[in-house]
């Protein structure tokens, strides 16, 4: 079986602040009052966000949230 490795891939990510209506506009971040949490609108359908999440920005300008662990291994800083 054939096996894949991820092409190396800029993206932007910021962390999630529940308090930041500005990051919530820009983001398109949506506020389920009912259940008292964020979504953030995916290609897959409407992802729960929490505070300490990030929301990454892919390549196509998708975005979607992602757990600090999975981030953390998955990611790192360019300058």
């Amino acid at each position: 079986m054939p096996r894949f490795r991820r092409r190396p891939v800029v993206v932007v990510a910021e962390l999630f602040d529940p308090e930041d209506d500005e990051q919530h506009t820009r983001l398109g971040l949506i506020y389920k009052a009912h259940s008292q949490y964020f979504v953030v609108p995916t290609l897959e359908g409407d992802m729960r966000v929490s505070e300490g999440d990030w929301i990454v920005t892919g390549v196509l300008g998708e975005r979607y949230p992602c757990k600090p662990d999975a981030f953390e291994k998955t990611y790192e800083i360019v300058s």
